[in-house]
């Protein structure tokens, strides 16, 4: 019994060394402004600025992006980290996962200057809240001012709770079939049997017209009024939509207790969430997974354990061309950057990138470098490159 309990110290002293090894490492190779993957991928980081509680961004043009932060800021950045806060932006509620979300341009932003912008509004002197969209043009003739301001979306119907907003943005590729629309991610608000309900545009994707009027192809057109802004069905909380080079459209969303997905959208499909998941509930309680229930869609990728993603960008640069048709997705529990890569079109993790910060957002710039926002009050901006191989140890 003594020589039992001595083996199991030794392991669980091992694994603990292990740990902080490994710890010290991922420090030791961020102070080198070096991050190496699980397969050996290596990314050169510089940090361009830092935001508190920064939330999503998007580039304007090569120099500039803009930054959305929970706290209800939003920023114009340039590459050298040099910011400005810009005027005109909605009053917010900024509590549990609310606050200011994505920030998208509109696909001809160069002619017309239209961004979107999600954010958490409350009624009901405050007791209530929900997502909305709006749209506005960026000026910039003096100092950075949002301006003819107008809502295209509002989440419906309000909640009390302060979580499961998603509001995660995308535009349809231009010259196809979704030119011009817009998709939005709408979570079940953390109450799960919404995402089943035709009369709750809650756990859903929604797609409009850019102006937030509804296109008359959308799916379903029998179940409703609300029901025809629906997309799919089925979701719990997306925090990443996006579209592939060939068209297809990706969303992520976050399982309960583990069972993060990564689905292929497909117009007018269930994805079954509360009836079926790849997790379990938080109290332990057991959920069928989708294999018991083949009417819903399964997802095309999971995670057990939980990789808690955020933010979904697909890669077409130039800068590490050897990944052109990768996907990249922040993660939040697992700390990390996570490379997706494909095979005949299935999707499979091909490299996580760690180094102890919760990473919220991805995105790519027109060379091809790789940016993230780490979450929290102090997250950092880092702009990602290829290393020089020259100097490799």
């Amino acid at each position: 019994m003594v020589w039992k309990k001595y083996n199991v110290w030794n392991r669980y002293l091992m694994r603990t060394i292990i740990l902080i090894l490994l710890v010290n490492f991922a420090s030791i190779s961020w102070a080198n402004n070096l991050v190496t993957g699980s397969e050996g991928g290596r990314l050169e980081g510089k940090v361009v600025s830092e935001f508190n509680k920064p939330w999503a961004m998007s580039f304007i043009d090569s120099d500039n992006l803009m930054i959305t932060t929970k706290v209800g800021k939003l920023w114009l950045v340039n590459s050298s980290g040099e910011k400005s806060l810009v005027s005109g932006t909605p009053k917010v509620f900024a509590g549990g996962q609310g606050g200011l979300g994505d920030v998208v341009l509109h696909p001809n932003y160069a002619t017309n200057k239209l961004i979107y912008i999600s954010y958490i509004n409350s009624d009901n002197s405050g007791k209530t809240r929900y997502a909305s969209v709006i749209r506005g043009t960026l000026e910039m003739s003096n100092t950075p001012q949002l301006k003819n301001i107008e809502t295209i979306w509002k989440q419906s119907p309000a909640r009390s709770g302060k979580g499961h907003f998603s509001h995660r943005i995308a535009f349809g590729l231009n010259g196809t079939a979704h030119a011009r629309k817009i998709f939005i991610t709408s979570g079940d608000r953390q109450e799960q049997t919404p995402a089943q309900k035709w009369d709750m545009a809650l756990g859903k994707i929604i797609r409009l017209n850019e102006d937030g009027t509804i296109p008359t192809n959308n799916p379903f057109q029998d179940k409703g009024d609300l029901a025809k802004t629906f997309w799919t069905i089925g979701h719990r909380n997306a925090l990443g939509i996006a579209f592939a080079k060939n068209g297809q459209l990706w969303a992520h969303e976050m399982g309960p207790r583990h069972g993060d997905e990564l689905n292929l959208i497909i117009a007018g499909k269930n994805y079954g969430w509360p009836i079926v998941s790849e997790g379990n509930h938080y109290s332990g309680a057991k959920i069928p997974i989708h294999e018991t229930r083949p009417e819903f869609i399964a997802p095309k990728l999971y995670w057990v354990p939980t990789v808690a993603p955020s933010g979904l960008v697909f890669y077409e640069g130039d800068e590490f061309s050897e990944w052109k048709g990768n996907a990249f997705i922040g993660g939040l529990k697992s700390k990390a950057l996570v490379r997706i890569g494909f095979n005949n079109g299935k999707p499979f993790e091909a490299e996580r990138f760690s180094w102890s910060k919760r990473v919220r957002e991805v995105e790519i710039d027109n060379k091809g470098a790789i940016w993230v926002l780490e979450d929290g009050s102090s997250g950092r901006l880092i702009k990602f490159t290829k290393p020089n191989e020259n100097e490799r140890p």
